[in-house]
């Protein structure tokens, strides 16, 4: 926008409306005194300029009432360009802001007496900051027309147009709106050319910067922001941050936000509970009380605003800020009574029998409220416990370990209850943290038991029934109760062998006790019995009774192995068989055993000897130059144990004798020999086998034979091509019921050719053989050679088509009668000629077999 004539940085003036305009008008002036005159500035408010005041940033140059600029210091220097912000300010007007830039130029004479061509008033790199100067060019020719042009971004490149020069005068003109957030410099070149457009000087470089406006609101980033802060913080605590970002130049007034808390909600226990720093916007705390139990949050609004807060022309914006106060463990737990109690059945566990219920005002669910409850008194055993219940925090007292009526009738004890957070510093537990708990024990009817169980008694086996074993009473614990009476039931009794007296416990055997059988474990055998009272209600204990049975010898030796094999002479390695014993009973009613052949029969201790090789083992073998024939053979030992007195078994081993080899082991032939088959059994088992295989290669012959001639019969003909007793089902085509009335007799061989051979001459209905002599075929070899095949084929073939006695005969074959009374029309009619009308192109659609017909009659390939 322009105003009186230059290019100016506007606004609305808030009196009348108009444009205010700020300028600034650069004058020649070297700063040779004090006070001197350097340039001046024009600003109008659009009311007279009335107690308008300037305010320079720089302490050396100052500006007066009428728009003066001047040094306040004497010797100021302008070696380089010095920039400083200039303020107008009066009743009528808002605060209005410039940059101005001053630089040293050379005085006219000088200019002219170093150059004397056509230069700029302003040095060649001029930085132009809101009014843009004259560019026209000092002429001491002034009959030469100079034209001027601007290029750069902002002028012929895009943004295009934003700046414009006078061509003639060379003013520069802003003819857009300028928007510093989007654009906050330009740099541009100025030319200067005659009319002719030859160039009158060299360009120069123009650098314009936007000057911020404070256009822009604070944003903050979020609408709501959430921060926390402890209960009972001391004033000065920090509890969360807030910022906002203003888009303006935060190096002026214009970009510089503060800060500052507009209300609070709620207003306990005071209206300012929080301060904000207007800088940082960090919030603190400024007053103690904070107490979540009375307010569990703060909503507090925050406004940020520019221009360093102030609220007249600064541009503000809100935001919420949520504070939520945390809980500390400012709150100690206190239980509702001081004195709590419950019952409990003797010999009963998990079981709750009293609640202890309590009341904390922290934050519930939480370390802070989680009640931890502690026995400190009165449970020595360790019989209860106090567990926490999640939901209602109360203190479940539990049973973990039975009691007994008879010993303690009823316990006191002393609880404890805590957090399981610490108390926060300077909080004291409170007395009502501590409490007694009485705890009555209910006297039940409880099951007998046996004083000694299991029980452990020794006895020989062997025990004849009917001893007396031991007495395996039970005892009644409740003692504080009548008399009661206990009677005894057997429970388990595996092998069936004791009784008990049911008064009075007595155990009585009923049977044989034998360490051997298979109820007997590790030489203890178990039994249980039952104790029951006659309570109300009854009650039963069970008790076990373990026997250890001592062995005695009761079982003699068994000999092992039972069947063995010898070679029928002794060999010099292997001249025996090594025996043992098995024997039920241990030491010293086991081994070491005795081996010995008997007496009886005589035959026995001539043909065998046996030796002792240890302890345990022996050695049963053939007597030196004894001879005995492959077979089986039965040797009676007699085994004897080592008890006191000893027990003996005669046992028979089966010894076989067989040949053997050098090895000593026995060889097929005398293994078969040994075990009792005959010369003649052996020979006709060996002559089966020979009968066997004979067989088995008969039938790979016969099989390999007809696959032979499987495959000759094939290269003679081949499977598809034979036609006998095939039925070949090719298609079946026919019209509707009138075509199927067919005399087939016309078509059937007659069974005698008498009505032939009496026939005049004349058409014959049917095939008739010639007769003549029959010709003579080539011969079939029986074995015929494969490449004898193809001569044979074609050598038939010849025959048979020179033969006039091979069907089919050379006669005429009639198979249908057309005459008078005949349904089918006369076919004379038919004329082969192709010079009709009719158009037989329809052949083509009959397929290949009508192709020749169509080719004929229809044109073909000539059309």
């Amino acid at each position: 926008m322009r105003c009186c004539g230059e290019l100016c940085r506007c606004c609305s003036c808030f009196t009348c409306g108009l444009p205010v305009c700020l300028a600034l008008v650069w004058d020649e002036k070297y700063i040779k005194v004090l006070s001197m005159t350097l340039s001046t500035v024009k600003f109008d408010d659009c009311v007279g300029n009335q107690a308008v005041v300037f305010q320079s940033s720089d302490p050396v140059f100052g500006v007066r009432t009428d728009g003066s600029v001047y040094a306040r210091e004497e010797g100021a220097r302008l070696d380089e360009p010095v920039r400083f912000k200039l303020t107008a300010s009066g009743p009528h007007t808002h605060a209005w802001e410039a940059v101005v830039q001053l630089s040293l130029t050379s005085s006219p004479s000088a200019q002219q007496n170093e150059d004397e061509k056509r230069t700029y008033i302003i040095p060649p790199r001029y930085t132009i900051t809101i009014l843009l100067h004259d560019l026209s060019i000092s002429d001491q020719d002034q009959d030469i027309s100079i034209r001027y042009s601007i290029t750069g971004v902002g002028a012929d490149q895009p943004p295009n147009e934003v700046f414009s020069i006078d061509p003639e005068l060379g003013k520069m003109f802003v003819t857009k709106p300028l928007d510093r957030e989007h654009r906050s410099s330009y740099h541009l070149r100025a030319h200067a050319v005659d009319m002719n457009g030859n160039q009158v000087e060299n360009p120069i470089d123009l650098y314009i910067f936007v000057i911020d406006m404070n256009d822009n609101r604070p944003e903050f980033k979020n609408q709501v922001y959430n921060g926390s802060v402890d209960e009972g913080s001391r004033p000065g605590t920090y509890v969360m941050h807030l910022s906002a970002f203003d888009a303006d130049d935060n190096t002026t007034a214009n970009g510089m936000v503060r800060y500052r808390i507009l209300s609070q909600t709620p207003h306990s226990p005071i209206p300012n509970m929080f301060t904000i720093n207007s800088e940082t916007g960090d919030i603190v705390t400024v007053a103690p009380g904070l107490d979540r139990e009375k307010v569990s949050q703060y909503t507090i609004i925050v406004q940020a605003t520019d221009m360093e807060g102030n609220l007249n022309f600064g541009l503000s914006n809100t935001a919420t800020a949520i504070i939520t106060v945390t809980d500390i463990n400012d709150n100690p737990p206190m239980l509702t009574s001081r004195t709590f109690s419950g019952e409990v059945p003797e010999n009963r566990v998990d079981l709750v029998v009293a609640n202890l219920t309590v009341i904390d005002a922290d934050q519930p669910h939480s370390p802070n409220w989680n009640a931890v409850y502690r026995i400190i008194s009165g449970d020595p055993s360790g019989h209860f416990t106090i567990r926490t219940d999640p939901i209602s925090n109360d203190g479940m007292v539990t049973v973990v370990k039975p009691v007994d009526f008879e010993m303690n009738r009823a316990f006191m004890l002393t609880a404890v209850v805590s957090n399981q957070a610490h108390l926060a510093s300077g909080i004291q537990s409170s007395l009502q943290s501590t409490a007694g708990v009485t705890i009555s024990v209910q006297d039940v009817n409880e099951p007998p038991y046996f004083p000694t169980n299991p029980k452990h008694i020794r006895f020989e086996e062997g025990v004849p029934a009917g001893t007396s074993l031991t007495t395996f009473s039970a005892s009644d614990p409740d003692r504080l109760q009548m008399q009661q009476i206990i009677r005894y039931l057997k429970l388990s009794d595996p092998a069936d062998w004791l009784s008990i007296n049911g008064t009075n416990g007595q155990i009585i055997t009923t049977a044989i006790l034998d360490r051997e059988s298979v109820y007997v474990k590790n030489n203890i055998y178990e039994a249980t019995f039952l104790a029951i009272d006659n309570g109300s209600p009854e009650a039963s204990g069970t008790g076990t009774l373990q026997i250890s049975l001592i062995d005695i010898n009761d079982n003699p030796p068994a000999l092992v192995p039972r069947e063995s094999q010898i070679c029928e002479r002794m060999n010099k390695n292997v001249n025996g068989v090594n025996i043992t014993a098995a024997d039920a009973d241990t030491d010293p009613n086991a081994g070491p055993f005795v081996f010995e052949l008997p007496n009886y029969p005589t035959s026995i201790r001539r043909n065998w000897t046996i030796s002792r090789i240890s302890g345990d083992y022996a050695r049963l073998a053939l007597r030196y130059q004894v001879y005995l024939k492959p077979g089986m053979y039965e040797v009676p030992i007699v085994v004897s144990d080592s008890g006191n007195p000893p027990l003996s078994n005669r046992s028979v081993i089966k010894v076989k004798v067989c040949p053997c080899d050098e090895h000593g082991d026995c060889t097929t032939l005398g293994a078969v020999v040994a075990a009792g088959l005959g010369t003649g059994a052996i020979i006709s088992i060996l002559i089966c086998i020979i009968i066997l295989l004979c067989m088995v290669l008969l039938f790979v012959v016969w099989i390999k034979r007809r696959e032979k001639e499987r495959q000759t019969k094939q290269l003679l003909i081949d499977p598809e091509d034979d036609v006998r007793d095939n039925i070949l089902k090719y298609d079946e085509e026919g019209g509707g019921e009138e075509d199927q009335d067919y005399d087939l007799s016309q078509l059937q061989q007659p069974d005698s050719l008498d009505h032939i051979i009496s026939k005049p001459p004349g058409v014959r209905r049917v095939d008739e053989r010639p007769i003549i002599p029959e010709s003579q075929y080539p011969i079939r070899p029986v074995v015929p050679h494969p490449g004898d095949i193809g001569d044979f084929i074609h050598e038939g073939l010849r025959a048979a088509d020179n033969d006039p006695t091979a069907p089919p005969y050379d006669s005429l074959l009639v198979f249908d009668y057309e005459g008078s009374g005949s349904t089918a029309g006369s076919v004379s009619s038919l004329n082969s000629s192709s010079t009709g009308d009719q158009d037989y192109d329809y052949l083509n659609d009959w397929g290949p077999r009508f192709k020749k017909l169509a080719d004929m009659y229809g044109g073909g390939a000539e059309d």
